[in-house]
């Protein structure tokens, strides 16, 4: 494959893997949220991306919203369904780690299930007037789909950030995120600010939801291999980190991108899991987790 390998295509294939790459940036950072605050990783954050994908698959084929004017329904959906899942799974076991990965998986199990009910096991896609389109810039062809996604996940990027830099909600989940203990003797309450991350990592994860739902098809069972994937992004990019997180998954999205073209698509996978593996063993603190401690 090597001699095939111009300067045109291997642009090409930078620019697909950064497009997908970002969606399994706003799963990490969402993922990300949740643990910096509750210490768990939250393995139904794939499963919630695909629940959304329905939702606004549902929306489109039986009212005909369009993908991204359903974001409108689907965000305060999301951050209502967070909040009520902290409340009612996660609350008095949000200091058990075993616990609460436990409920996560079991969330998860009947989510899937759930969600094969409703809509069956068969594969959807959603196809608007313009999922056909693309733009040709400098020799290379982007998909309107997937720059209008990339697009979305970096006003979400921007829109996590300046919540948690400009207001008083999003100072405290920093805090709390650093030392819960101490932001807890300044008034911050623990409940209070765990409600919140949860409500809005699932929020992002309706963002990605509707990102996957206008570029991929799906079926219920997607899910768990979308949260593999955010796991690997943030062993990439670095726990805690907001910046770190969105950049780790881009950087997969470019390996699986390039390693698809030089060896094969079915060896993608594979080759993530090892990326992954190799972070854990030799820089468990990810790429970026440095240069984005404080995002």
């Amino acid at each position: 494959m090597l001699e095939y390998l111009t300067f045109g295509l291997l642009s090409q294939l930078l620019i697909n893997g950064v497009l997908f790459g970002t969606m399994y940036g706003i799963a990490a950072i969402g993922l990300s949220l949740i643990f910096g605050t509750m210490r768990i990783i939250f393995i139904a954050q794939g499963t919630m991306i695909i629940l959304a994908s329905y939702f606004c698959f549902w929306l489109f084929t039986l009212y005909h919203i369009d993908p991204y004017l359903s974001m409108l329904i689907i965000l305060p959906a999301s951050l209502v369904l967070g909040r009520g899942f902290y409340v009612v799974l996660f609350k008095k076991v949000a200091g058990s780690k075993i616990t609460s990965l436990l409920i996560a998986f079991g969330l998860m199990a009947l989510l899937e299930h759930l969600m094969s009910v409703l809509w069956t096991a068969n594969t959807r896609a959603i196809r608007t007037d313009y999922t056909a389109y693309g733009i040709t810039l400098f020799n290379l062809k982007i998909s309107l789909t997937r720059l209008i996604a990339f697009l979305v996940s970096l006003l979400s990027v921007f829109g996590v950030n300046l919540f948690l830099k400009r207001t008083l909600l999003g100072k405290a989940v920093r805090a709390a995120s650093e030392d819960m203990e101490a932001a807890t003797l300044v008034g911050i309450s623990p409940h209070g600010v765990n409600g919140m991350t949860f409500a809005i990592g699932i929020a992002l994860a309706a963002v990605a939801g509707i990102a996957i739902a206008t570029t991929y098809p799906f079926d219920p069972y997607f899910g768990f291999i979308f949260s593999l994937k955010a796991m690997i992004a943030l062993a990439l990019g670095g726990l805690g980190s907001v910046g770190g997180a969105f950049l780790g998954g881009v950087l997969l999205g470019v390996i699986e991108s390039v390693a698809s073209f030089l060896i094969s698509g079915g060896w993608s996978d594979a080759i993530s899991y090892g990326v992954f593996l190799t972070f854990l063993l030799f820089k468990p603190e990810g790429l970026f987790a440095r240069s984005f401690k404080k995002a």
